[in-house]
């Protein structure tokens, strides 16, 4: 810190619903930070404690240590990560970082290391309200005047400055919308990664003088953002999805997995797909799923199985299709993989894979193939997500009634709003 001229030190940590909050500390207090932590008022946060027992302390996480490329010139800042703890310096079980290593270490005393590579989209918009794009452009389009161009190269250089490995970036299918692929590493370290994109992502948006958004559907005519989520898990340095003698290549624990996050899919979508505005891009006709089946080609369906470079086995994974780029990863990737590994403790039988479109097929197919529907709104996810033993068990109580409470009246808001859709359809025939 003292070569670099550090005059600040923020520690980063995200609330339930994966908001990111910080406190700043001059150099000086790291030391006695890392030893004791920071206290802070737990209550003032989103899900965090009640007010009787409100005190509680930021432990920052040494290993996250970066400096923010954006705050230079006399006044360079760093970041830490903290993990949250009650003053006896036990885990608070509020913490989405904690709920996440909780499931990591499940998946650890079962013998696997669990890694994610995400595809992130967003919006780029010239102004928020109402949106307006910044350009005109398409799926994977490039052209010398692309402002979406500049932007992509200006942030993917920020993120690899803070230790981000960026694989692909491109314009993606609505104007105005781009995508950027991170390389691959084990959950937790990715759960950070995406809380440092976003603010990366905004921050060089702010710096020239445009918008962006994580929003999941910001247009009704358009396609929505979505977070595709690849994932695999290791037996040390081996692939323990990959079979070379299956016809898939999937071996009998990827399998599992899958048939685990094809079952539980319906009860996790409220963590998966959090928001009102979510079930807006998981509707019919579009890539983003609607039902819980799987497949190679299908890019309608939840989960695909995606082609890998003969001979790399490292690289065999599965796609998960329902998250959205607004999404709290440290819930989302613990409920995902719970869901997996319940498939591979109980082996769970893989259904067929869906050759034909899901959402071509009528219901009675789909029910002869044991297709189920995702929710179709957040109040539908909510009330599968107040069966599931297995949520509840992966968040623990805290967080799970947290999160049911503040879901419940969120749609309740929802339902009372008149939209412009129902005047401008109605007001002039009633």
């Amino acid at each position: 810190m003292e070569e670099r001229g550090i005059r600040f030190v923020r520690l980063w940590f995200t609330d339930v619903l994966g908001s990111l909050k910080s406190v700043a500390i001059a150099p000086a207090e790291v030391e006695g930070a890392i030893a004791e932590g920071v206290g802070f008022d737990g209550s003032a946060i989103e899900g965090f404690a009640r007010v009787y027992e409100s005190d509680m302390v930021a432990a920052p996480d040494p290993s996250t240590y970066q400096v923010l490329p954006w705050r230079q010139a006399g006044r360079s800042t760093a970041r830490m990560f903290c993990d949250i703890k009650l003053p006896d310096g036990s885990p608070s079980y509020a913490d989405p970082r904690f709920v996440l290593k909780r499931a990591m270490q499940k998946a650890s005393d079962m013998g696997f290391a669990y890694y994610i590579h995400p595809e992130i989209e967003f919006f780029l918009l010239r102004n928020l309200l109402p949106p307006e794009p910044l350009d005109d452009g398409g799926y994977f389009d490039h052209t010398t005047l692309g402002d979406g161009t500049d932007f992509r190269r200006d942030a993917i250089t920020m993120l690899e400055q803070m230790g981000i490995s960026v694989e692909f970036s491109h314009h993606e299918a609505a104007p105005g919308q781009h995508e950027i692929d991170l390389r691959y590493a084990d959950a937790l370290t990715m759960a950070d990664n995406v809380m440092t994109f976003r603010v990366v992502i905004r921050e060089v948006a702010v710096s020239q003088g445009v918008h962006a958004t994580f929003m999941p559907k910001p247009f009704s005519e358009y396609a929505g953002s979505g977070m595709h989520t690849h994932m695999s898990l290791f037996e040390g340095d081996t692939n323990a999805f990959y079979d070379a003698s299956d016809q898939y290549n999937l071996s009998k624990t990827a399998k599992h997995f899958i048939a685990g996050l094809l079952r539980h899919a319906p009860e996790i979508t409220a963590v998966t797909n959090q928001w009102v505005n979510s079930y807006k891009r998981l509707v019919t006709g579009s890539e983003a799923p609607q039902f819980a089946c799987w497949g190679r080609a299908d890019r309608s369906a939840l989960v695909r199985i995606p082609q890998f470079t003969p001979g790399k086995t490292s690289s065999a994974r599965i796609e998960y299709r329902a998250v959205d780029s607004a999404v709290n990863p440290y819930l989302a990737y613990a409920v995902m993989l719970n869901a997996g590994l319940k498939g591979v403790e109980e082996e769970y039988p893989l259904p067929p894979e869906t050759e034909e479109e899901a959402w071509r097929l009528n219901e009675r197919e789909r029910k002869a193939l044991g297709i189920r529907e995702l929710p179709h709104n957040l109040d539908e996810a909510v009330r599968l997500m107040e069966e599931s033993e297995l949520v509840a068990e992966t968040l623990g109580e805290h967080v799970y009634e947290y999160f049911l409470r503040n879901k419940r009246e969120e749609f309740a808001a929802y339902r009372r709003q008149v939209t412009p859709w129902e005047l401008e359809r109605h007001i002039r025939i009633m």
